[in-house]
């Protein structure tokens, strides 16, 4: 017998809800067949079979609240061995597992391709937890990648990708050198022993804990339950806060023109299931300044003294939800079309909102915007999202009148404020930046000089 656990599924996720049960006892599953699915706090994920084999018995049910390793159900192994020696397991007539492809046993490379990833796909390594540095630990040189096939399951080479892990610096311990689930959160742990967070005080996080007074002498009060997002917004900005020097730098743009274009082209992508907005064109356009700025595209590294200079460009995207702020990451911004962005934003926003964004949806962000102009404010502050180097934050744009060439004009002015880390760029860089930015969305058509 072997347990399904709930793995490890990202940063800061240790707990969720069982939402839906797509096995019965008795099914036969695959390695990598889905088993639950299970929400967290980010996204609505599915919990893969380890192995093959026979489900034996489910110790859950729908709406139950696990955390990460408790047992989901039990696993027969030696019934899918057996089932793989008998002849007519082999006969094209003979049903494949449960929700497995007839060639899903002879052929793991392809069951890894079913999951969305691709060998090279793990470029983008999110932050390992507890701020280990696992990509800087492992590594590798070109000979040492290419000399051959890893010895890990795909569901072992998907925890490490999600867990921001080089699995090549993992050291095996099951037969062969083979690489287990243990041993990758084994490493990870050892990763964080290594590199504890720098703001945690000696004496533990509990010396910045402070007990509240008593509301209820006063009056009437109710306790209501913080949401799984609004926990983890919490601790992110939290974290954020205190990890970040950051400062605030404002500035208007004139959109007067650029206001016009859109509304004769708002309609454009619509039978396409988008729509040139507002938010297309800020990404696109900060995506370009990061390319002329790269300082804000970065992160600093105060242990090894280092500037962190990033040569991609994703931007995390703010959505508000009904369970809280969700940042879906638009990637390679700088590289896509105006057309291709704004397909992009909306898919991700309704990604967000009907709760379908998954755990690597949401990382490798180098930089963020936050549009609160569809709701109102003349002005915020936005918390820069570490370990990112800047965020831009937009409100709502008006119309107001400004002296031009000896009269008075009504321009469409959108107000911008561009927080960043002060220990990366100085003010005056801020100020060229944001500048640049408002000078592009004046003057578009001077991207393409």
């Amino acid at each position: 017998m072997q347990d399904i656990i709930v793995p490890e599924i990202g940063e800061n996720v240790t707990t969720g809800t069982v939402v839906n049960i797509l096995v019965a006892v008795g099914d036969m599953v695959a390695e990598d067949d889905p088993v639950v699915e299970f929400e967290t706090e980010k996204a609505v994920v599915e919990i893969p079979s380890p192995t093959a084999g026979r489900i034996a018995e489910i110790l859950v049910k729908t709406g139950d609240d696990l955390k990460i390793g408790d047992v989901i159900a039990r696993l027969d192994v030696d019934a899918a061995q057996g089932a793989a020696a008998e002849p007519s397991a082999a006969s094209p007539e003979s049903p494949s597992p449960r929700g497995a492809p007839p060639s899903a046993a002879a052929s793991p490379a392809k069951a890894e391709t079913s999951t969305g990833f691709s060998a090279d796909q793990g470029r983008e390594r999110p932050p390992a937890p507890n701020g280990a540095r696992a990509g800087a630990e492992g590594e590798i040189s070109p000979e040492t990648r290419s000399a051959g096939p890893i010895p890990a399951t795909p569901s072992v080479r998907r925890l490490a990708r999600e867990l921001g892990l080089n699995i090549h610096a993992v050291k095996g311990s099951g037969p062969g050198g083979r690489i287990t689930h243990q041993d990758v959160k084994n490493h990870v742990k050892q990763l964080a022993a290594a590199h504890p967070p720098a703001d945690v005080p000696a004496e533990g996080r509990s010396a910045a804990h402070t007990d509240l007074p008593d509301f209820s002498r006063w009056g009437k009060v109710e306790h209501v339950e913080l949401t799984a997002v609004r926990r983890l917004t919490a601790e992110s900005m939290s974290l954020s806060w205190r990890r970040i020097p950051q400062v605030t730098q404002f500035d208007r743009a004139d959109i007067t023109r650029l206001d016009a274009w859109l509304r004769q082209t708002a309609g454009a992508l619509e039978q396409e299931g988008g729509r040139l907005t507002i938010t297309a064109i800020l990404l696109k356009v900060t995506a370009l300044g990061l390319k002329q700025f790269p300082r804000f595209n970065a992160s600093i590294d105060p242990q090894r003294q280092q500037l962190i200079l990033k040569k991609y460009v994703h931007i995390g995207m703010a959505v508000a939800t009904d369970r809280g702020l969700l940042v879906p990451v638009i990637r390679d911004a700088d590289q896509r079309s105006l057309k291709d962005l704004s397909l992009a934003v909306a898919e991700a926003a309704a990604k967000a909102r009907k709760k379908r964004l998954l755990p690597d949806d949401m990382q490798g962000g180098t930089f963020t915007v936050s549009n609160q102009g569809g709701i109102g404010g003349t002005q915020f502050t936005p918390i820069v999202y570490w370990p990112q180097a800047a965020i831009l934050g937009v409100s709502r744009a008006a119309v107001e009148p400004r002296y031009i060439d000896d009269r008075w004009e009504p321009r469409t002015m959108l107000p911008l404020a561009l927080s960043y880390d002060h220990r990366i760029n100085d003010g005056a860089d801020a100020a060229r930046f944001l500048r640049w930015i408002c000078a592009a969305l004046e003057q578009p058509m001077h991207l393409f000089l």
